[in-house]
């Protein structure tokens, strides 16, 4: 094991909580090392925490273990759980699609079933609303520090029962790539898809091509313009939008120093398509009268 124990939630830094999660952590072990992920996931959005997982694990040794908390239904049947991934990382989490990006992605190799009865902080039996602190937290910290095993944690539960959000893949479909906008840049406001730079190039784009982009919400179309393919933003202006590949090795769509999600009002999820087609060259405008 690592002793590295990682945190995610949406319950944001305003008030105790995060910090209570640390303190039951110190608790179990106080040579612990504990780190953010984030504590900015948007309020019950699980899709945001199942992609911050992928977009994170695989750049920490292996060993580490993740908790995830973004449980709107605390206090429900949902079960609470513990996996071990194919690149031998250990997350948290509750039952709820939040390892729906890393199962589809990376690939998971065990999951178990979390024995309360065990593996809850002790004499928090009667609260039913913070199982971030009283579960999570609890038995990351004990498997992180070693006073437990994976094995120990509960039974084992099968991987196709776990709960998956609805991904797509992105595809060639008649002269164009379409997909998903997976995710927002959140600080800089850039639209991160799920549409792989391998794929892009099979569909034939160079960098300095000129591109049809497209983007739909409900079937309703909300952008559509032409921008270049760029290495960079240093390809564009400032205020230019542009497509470039992200850290992820996905398309991203950007304006260079400005917030495209901002300008255009763009969210992110399954619902939020978007669509590339390549231009041989930028239309004519007619003169009135022509």
């Amino acid at each position: 094991m690592s002793r590295a124990l990682v945190l995610q939630s949406d319950f944001g830094i305003s008030d105790g909580a995060v910090c209570a999660m640390y303190g039951v952590a110190n608790g179990v072990d106080p040579s612990l090392s504990i780190y953010d992920l984030t504590h900015d996931i948007p309020q019950y959005n699980i899709w945001e925490g199942s992609y911050r997982l992928l977009q994170t694990v695989s750049y920490w040794p292996e060993g580490t273990v993740f908790v995830s908390v973004v449980d709107p239904g605390v206090g429900s049947d949902r079960k609470s759980i513990a996996v071990k991934t194919a690149s031998n990382h250990f997350i948290i989490t509750p039952d709820n699609g939040t390892l729906t990006h890393i199962q589809k992605h990376q690939g998971l190799l065990e999951a178990r079933i979390i024995d309360e009865t065990v593996n809850r902080l002790p004499n928090s039996g009667e609260s039913y609303t913070f199982h971030g602190r009283d579960i999570y937290a609890y038995t990351g910290a004990r498997l992180a520090s070693g006073v437990i095993s994976f094995e120990e944690i509960g039974p084992s539960l099968a991987l196709e029962e776990l709960v998956e959000l609805p991904l797509t893949d992105a595809a060639q479909t008649n002269g164009t790539v379409e997909g998903i906008i997976e995710i927002l840049d959140i600080r800089f406001g850039n639209l991160w898809t799920n549409i792989s730079r391998t794929l892009f190039k099979e569909f034939g784009i160079q960098y300095g091509d000129l591109l049809e982009v497209s983007i739909e919400s409900s079937a309703r179309k909300v952008y559509q313009n032409i921008m270049t393919f760029g290495r960079s933003f240093a390809d564009s202006l400032v205020g230019e939008p542009l497509v470039y590949v992200n850290s992820l090795d996905n398309l991203g769509v950007a304006i260079n120093q400005g917030s495209f999600a901002g300008a255009y009002q763009i969210g992110s999820g399954a619902g939020w398509r978007i669509t590339f087609k390549k231009m041989k060259e930028l239309p004519i405008q007619k003169k009135k009268g022509d």
